[in-house]
């Protein structure tokens, strides 16, 4: 219940309004937010490196509504790349196209991702496309596609709770791509979507085993004790090298459980969000556990 209403009001713009206008609330977004500005950002991403973990930044926003601010944001990401060239930090670069200009143009989108993606290219980085909500979820993949077929150095994010994502893998697979698998973490219907955590879970398990024996480099991300065991011990059961896939986890999460990884060997690649348009973001780890919910919560009072 406490989930559907964090994901209604991270869309209802009187929520946005109310949080924005709150300092406590701008202050505790710092716990999953690594700050408004590129350099903050960086800055995060240094001290990661420092301690052994990679990085991936994104700059937070989704669904512009003119193409100006389409075209801004992908200026935008061509300055990331360059400023993390000019930085030596450890990272590479997350996109949404719905912020790219999806819904307004889709070949001034997929211009603008087939530039980003050289920009990565040229400096020896990597580009990795967010999935957004399973209305975009198609499209997502067709561009991901055209654009790949001229710049290997773009990847692509699949949901373990859509019932599409076993097949939309096969032929990711056969394609040759690198797959960042995750949970999800938007409202959808039964119809479209597995109802019941547990049959997320076995189907991330599932599509995790078929990353694992594929032989390319996979990202699986995930904070959920149970999902890393699985891998963990399917990795070992394969002898599956421990450098040939990377675990991922969003900044401010776990921060053991990053760690722990850290210590047994395996690569930890944390997903560093900034930018003014956090509200969206902050919402939904609050609905994605009780925890960061009960974070907040006991924060608030406290003042």
């Amino acid at each position: 219940m406490f989930r559907n209403l964090l994901l209604y009001l991270a869309e209802h713009p009187g929520a946005k309004k109310f949080v924005l206008s709150s300092k406590t609330a701008r202050q505790l977004s710092r716990r999953f937010v690594a700050g408004e500005k590129l350099a903050d950002a960086l800055s995060a991403a240094a001290a990661l490196n420092r301690v052994g973990m990679t990085a991936t930044l994104d700059r937070l926003g989704e669904n512009v509504h003119t193409e100006a601010e389409a075209r801004d944001a992908a200026a935008a990401y061509l300055g990331i790349f360059d400023r993390i060239r000019e930085a030596g930090v450890n990272s590479n670069v997350s996109i949404k196209l719905t912020q790219l200009g999806l819904d307004l143009d889709s070949n001034l989108c997929r211009s603008s991702v087939a530039e980003i993606a050289r920009r990565a290219e040229r400096h020896g980085s990597f580009l990795r496309i967010d999935m957004e909500g399973s209305a975009h979820t198609e499209r997502t993949l067709q561009l991901f596609r055209e654009v790949r077929d001229h710049s290997p150095a773009v990847g692509i994010v699949i949901q373990s709770y859509l019932y599409r994502s076993e097949s939309d893998v096969r032929d990711l697979l056969r394609a040759g791509a690198r797959i960042r698998l995750c949970k999800g973490a938007y409202k959808e219907p039964r119809e479209i979507a597995f109802p019941q955590k547990r049959q997320v879970n076995e189907n991330f398990v599932k599509l995790m085993k078929m990353l694992l024996d594929s032989g390319f480099y996979h990202a699986i991300a995930t904070h959920d004790p149970r999902m890393i065991d699985a891998t963990t011990n399917y990795a070992a059961q394969q002898k599956i090298g421990r450098d040939r896939f990377e675990f991922q986890m969003l900044y401010g999460i776990r921060r053991d459980l990053q760690q722990q990884l850290m210590r047994d060997g395996y690569r930890m690649r944390i997903y560093i969000p900034y930018g003014t348009e956090w509200f969206p973001y902050f919402m939904r780890r609050l609905a994605e556990r009780p925890a960061n919910l009960f974070f907040v919560l006991k924060n608030i009072l406290r003042r």
